[in-house]
Formats: C-alpha cells, structure tokens, sequence
C-alpha cells in the first residue's frame, strides 16, 4: 500500500518535476524513506545546507522557467529554507518548499525541533501556506500548492507531519468536505483593451525622445522590444534582472540602469520626453525622469505591482508578448532619429571608458579587468549568476551580453551567498550548458566553499562539466566598505570588513576541481581560457586591489565629499582609494575615437 509519502513523489513526477534539492533530517524520514523506493525519482539533490537547497531552487527555476522544489526537516531545516524562499519570493520566482513537522500528537506540546511552522512560513508563503493532517487532503494542498507557486510567480509550502507522511495514502471520495483535485495549467493570454492601447500609443506618438525600460518580465518579447526601440527610435535601458533581455551588442541598448548602471542608461532616462517600462518593477525612482519631465506607460502582467513606481499616464496590465504585438501596429515610425544617434554616441562613448577602466592598473589586479577579460570568451550559451557584492557591479557593467546568454543574480533582496548556488541549480537544469559564478571573497567564505563539495559530488553526471567559479580574493567586505565612506562617510572600520586569507585554488583542488590562483594580471585571459576548456569544474582565484572604487559614474557630489570626509578622518585604505578613484575617473576623459 503506497504511503502519503509515495503519493507527494508520484505527484511530483506528474507535474513533471525531475529535481528536489534538500537535505535529510528526521524531520522528512517518510519521504526519503519513498524517495528510496521510488529509486531516487525525482532526483534528490543533497546540498550542504538547507538555505543553499532554496537557493538552488531559486537557480533552477530562473534558468528552467519550471518550478523549483525544495525540502526540509521540521523545525532548524525549515527555518534554514527562509532566506532562499524570500529570494524566490522577492524576485518572483516559482518555487515550492516542502518540510517536515513533528507527529500530530506532539504538535502544541513543546517538543523537540517543534516550531510553529505555520506562522514561520506565513509571510514568504503568503499565498499559500498548507499543513497536511489527513491523507486525502494530499493531492489538493500539492496541486495547488504548484498553481499558485506558478500562476503567482511565488513561493508556496506544504507542511507534512512526519507521521502523516508514513500513513496509508487513500486518496478524496465523492463525498462532502473532500476536495478532488486535478494536474495541470494553462497560461492564460491578458491584453488590455484596445482603447487602454490606443491612449499609450497616442502617448508614444507625441513623444520625441523615448525611453524603453525593460526588465525580466521582458523575457519572451525581446523581438518585439527591439521592433519598438526600431519604430520610436527609442534606446533601451535594462533592470538589473533583466540584463540578459537583451544583447548588449545592440548599438541602442544602454546597459543596466540604476545604482549599479551605466552613464548612457542615465543619461537615457535624464534625457527622454517618454518612458515605457515594460515587465520591470524598478524601485529606484532617482535614477528615473524627473517627475512631470516624462510621460510614462507602463505595461504588466501583474496588477498588484504596476503603477507604483512613478506617475505612470497609462497602465497597462498584460503579458508583454501579447500587449507589444497588439500596441505595435498602432506606433506611428518616427522619421527623426536624431535621439537616437544621440543615445548610440553615449553608448559607444561609455563602452570605451569601461575598456579603459578595465585596464587601469592596480594592485595586484584591476576586477574590472576579470570581467573584461571574461566577456568576449564566455560561450554564446553560458550561464551566469553574480554573487551580492562588488561582483556584481563589475557583472552589471562588464560583462557584454550576448544572443543566448544568460545572467541572473539576487536581484530585489540582494542576500550574499546566492552566486554558487544559483549556477548549481542551473546546472541541473541545464547539464549541456556551461555555467559561471562571479562571487566575492565574503560570499564564499559564508557559504560557497561548502558547496564546492556539492560540485564535487555530482559534476560527473553533468554532460558538459563546466562550471566555472570566479573569486575576487581581496580580504574585504568591498561592497560594504565603499558604501560606508560614500553614503556614510565612514571610514573602513577593518574588525567589520577585513576577511581572513583562505587559499580557494588549493581548497578546490584538495577536493578533485581545477584551482588556479591568479595574482598577475596578464594571466587572467590564459586563466579563463584554460578554465572554460577544463575537463572539470574550476575555481579562479583573482587577487584584487580593494581599492578599486564601484562608485557609479554619475556619482552625486554628496557621494564624492563623503568618500573624501572617510580619507580625510583617517581610512585605513586612504591614499589606494584616492589614487584609483582618480585614475578611474580620467578614463572618462581621455581622448579616443568616441564613434568607431
């Protein structure tokens, strides 16, 4: 007689699920117990910590568009999950958590590992939060469980007591109170009305400098992005999420935009008369037009979050795809393209100053130099995920996306400790594909070594073995460090922001992966040549200069005084930040062919 625990994996495999990451508690021991008979299907995926299954999730879904699945014990295991599902939930990424609890009969009796799962799961899953109590309450509470997860683009648990996992499973009679359910959902097709059309491109029409703003919900209508960049002769800037959108060879695409942006993503949004914002929910309004400079259309897929993030004329609520096609044929092509010359020359201006920057000098090596250096060999069908941190400044402006590629890093929470096992889960997801992680110090001294023994367990399953792990080894918390002197004006306080040394190579190596450290920088391009052909995983450990500022380039001066009040009141790292802040900044004004 199949158990609860049977029917929660035979279900799974319904909704074709092939992959759970997790690890073993007691908490869960009905469900290994059915994972070993129903012989590891769907596979099982033992990470190091139940924090990283939830990232790896997290990895998987991104860079599958399926849902991802996660598992736990009950009580310290759950409550590890939480902060990969509020990644999931944050940047609106299916995932489902499925944990354990004690047996129904010590529930409310303070036992051992008893957390009231219920209200600790409330808030990540507050669209659906289940606890399992009968067996026949099964199928419902999983299906639904996967509906919400996908229709809302959420986090959705199902809490299963331990002893209702090892019960007979018997599944909804037709009878009263018993709820039957179904596999399966159709994406439903959301256009606005024509007339909501008509007003955004009536909007569109009039402007003469428009702005696109694209982000990851842009995804399945790039061509159509393109197509109305082409007919307003608008540029296109990308949310961090949505980087990979769009290639960057694009002469109109400006890059990202934001904190972490471009000068031509700035200087877009400064510039136009016109925004359209489509399948992004930027927060930073600073970075946006000026209010009543732009007039601005907004299309959506989801109402709960559109229109909240400027004064929006027109929102359209719609699946990108579906709006872009009805909208076009009603945009009127604009004859005068001298907004977009003017977009390209900004373009092709920063890409030079980012090609000099990168080549600024340091000590021992420039980052920028690392993702320089990356970006031209990386295959066509990468993947990439950047860790919180400096990294992934240098990923936002640095790397050069192509046709193919694919890049995602924690984008609304920007938690540290995503960056390995995000491209653990994309591995799984995609085994053919080669995967990279550019990833701090800090990052892999909270997490990621320990799950490079996670890479060594299982790369040998993966038809492509390589995945790629770029350190920047500078013993400095830096994104931390740069934002205290220039939001703060506080000087590097070293108990708080000094790591100690670790040797990554050799760490990787001891454990059967490719280690190279690299602290010259003219063997960077040899390092990640060598890397991207190895037979296995490979970490490179770069020796950086910390002292390379990720002040974006349209700094305010309150940024720059503030960074000049941490070195005048005694920055241990003083005259390193003042000369590279320096020579960084002549980039921008070196003289140079701005138009080839």
């Amino acid at each position: 007689m199949p158990t609860v625990a049977d029917q929660v994996l035979d279900r799974l495999r319904e909704w074709g699920v092939t992959h759970v990451f997790g690890y073993a508690g007691d908490g869960i021991n009905g469900l290994l117990t059915a994972w070993g008979r129903a012989e590891n299907d769907p596979r099982f995926v033992q990470v190091r910590h139940e924090e990283m299954a939830a990232f790896a999730a997290v990895g998987y879904a991104k860079f599958s568009g399926e849902v991802g699945v996660c598992a736990a014990t009950s009580g310290p295991g759950a409550i590890h999950l939480l902060n990969g599902l509020y990644d999931a939930k944050l940047d609106h990424v299916p995932v489902v958590a499925i944990v354990g609890q004690t047996n129904r009969s010590a529930i409310g009796g303070s036992y051992q590992q008893e957390v009231d799962l219920l209200s600790l799961f409330k808030d990540v899953a507050s669209q659906y939060c289940q606890m399992v109590t009968v067996p026949e309450q099964l199928p419902n509470v999983l299906d639904r469980a996967m509906r919400v997860a996908i229709a809302e683009r959420t986090v959705a648990a199902i809490i299963i007591p331990a002893d209702v996992q090892e019960l007979d499973y018997a599944p909804p009679t037709h009878d009263f109170k018993m709820v039957p359910s179904s596999l399966g959902i159709t994406e439903p097709s959301l256009v606005p009305s024509e007339a909501e059309l008509r007003r955004a491109a009536d909007i569109i029409n009039q402007g003469e400098r428009v702005a696109i703003l694209i982000g990851q919900g842009a995804r399945r209508a790039a061509d159509l992005v393109v197509e109305l960049a082409d007919v307003t002769g608008a540029g296109v800037a990308k949310a961090l999420l949505g980087k990979d959108v769009l290639p960057d060879d694009l002469p109109f695409v400006t890059g990202a935009i934001g904190l972490l942006g471009t000068r031509p993503s700035y200087e877009l949004m400064m510039g136009c008369d016109t925004l359209v914002t489509i399948g992004s929910n930027f927060p930073y309004t600073q970075f946006l037009p000026e209010f009543g400079q732009a007039r601005a259309i907004q299309v959506d897929i989801d109402p709960k979050f559109i229109g909240m993030r400027y004064p929006y004329e027109v929102n359209l609520v719609g699946g990108a795809q579906a709006t872009l096609k009805d909208l076009l044929p009603m945009i009127v092509r604009k004859t005068d393209r001298s907004w977009r010359d003017e977009v390209e020359r900004n373009v092709t201006r920063w890409s030079d100053v980012v090609d000099r920057s990168a080549m600024v000098s340091a000590d021992p090596i420039n980052p920028q130099r690392v993702f320089a250096e990356a970006s031209p060999v990386l295959p066509d069908d990468v993947i990439m995920a950047a860790d919180s941190g400096s990294a992934a400044n240098w990923y936002a402006r640095n790397i050069r996306v192509r046709a193919g590629m694919r890049g995602s890093l924690s984008g609304t929470l920007a938690t540290m400790g995503n960056g390995v096992p995000y491209v653990i889960g994309a591995k799984f997801a995609n085994p053919g594909r080669p995967v990279v992680a550019f990833v701090g110090d800090g990052a892999m001294q909270m997490n990621g070594l320990n799950e490079l023994i996670t890479i060594s367990k299982y790369w040998q399953d993966w038809a492509d073995p390589r995945l790629v792990i770029a350190v920047l080894h500078n013993n400095d918390l830096n994104q931390v460090t740069w934002e205290m002197r220039a939001m703060a004006g506080a000087p590097q306080f070293l108990p708080s922001q000094e790591l100690p040394d670790f040797p990554y190579a050799e760490f990787a190596r001891s454990i059967g992966l490719e280690g190279l450290r690299i602290d010259d920088p003219e063997a960077i391009g040899s390092a990640w040549t060598s890397a991207l052909g190895a037979s296995k995983p490979a970490v490179l450990e770069f020796i950086t200069d910390p002292a390379v500022p990720p002040i974006p380039p349209h700094a305010t001066w309150d940024q720059i005084e503030n960074m000049i009040s941490a070195v005048v009141r005694g920055d241990s790292d003083r005259w390193n930040l003042i000369k590279e802040g320096v020579k960084l900044k002549a980039q921008e004004f070196l003289p140079g062919d701005r138009t080839s």
